[in-house]
């Protein structure tokens, strides 16, 4: 985690859209289509795939930064254009049905940004995290959350946008 005056927005590259159009319509500029549709095939078998083990090796692949233990859940979908700006650091688990996106296509431009899921944090099923955000360890997001920026350690998240809840972790709270 980096202090408090350090935000996602001061982490994240900002690429100019050439000539007419949106950034998305000019995606094969920036990545190569055929790493691209094996990165889309890669990504497909992560979030079929029952074996965690497997899913951690095939993400590895992918150019993430897969910690011991980690566990992916099913459907979970890490950033198919930029999968080598994430890092999932020891024990962490991403839930069924989550995202985590390392690159935003807006009109004028398009911005990556690499995400950082500390030791032994947790995010829920559903939940979608943005570019540049950093979650540190023992961090909870609640599902269907939208993470938009860094979460402290061992504090808890919920919400559109994700704000703090509390830090005991209690399900009864």
């Amino acid at each position: 985690m980096t202090d408090d005056t350090d935000s996602r927005h001061d982490r994240i590259q900002t690429h100019p859209t050439p000539g007419r159009g949106n950034s998305l319509s000019g995606w094969w500029r920036n990545r190569s289509p055929l790493r691209l549709a094996i990165s889309y095939a890669v990504v497909w078998l992560v979030r079929i795939s029952p074996s965690l083990t497997l899913k951690r090796w095939l993400l590895r692949r992918l150019g993430v930064t897969v910690g011991p233990g980690v566990s992916w859940g099913l459907e979970a979908t890490p950033d198919v254009f930029w999968p080598e700006l994430i890092t999932v650091e020891a024990e962490a688990i991403v839930g069924y049905d989550a995202t985590i996106l390392c690159h935003e296509f807006l009109q004028d431009e398009y911005r990556t940004g690499e995400v950082h899921i500390g030791e032994r944090a947790m995010i829920g099923a559903g939940a979608t995290v943005l570019p540049g955000v950093e979650i540190g360890a023992d961090a909870r997001v609640a599902a269907n959350s939208l993470v938009t920026r860094d979460v402290p350690p061992e504090t808890t998240v919920a919400g559109v946008p994700a704000e703090p809840m509390g830090s005991s972790g209690r399900d009864d709270e």
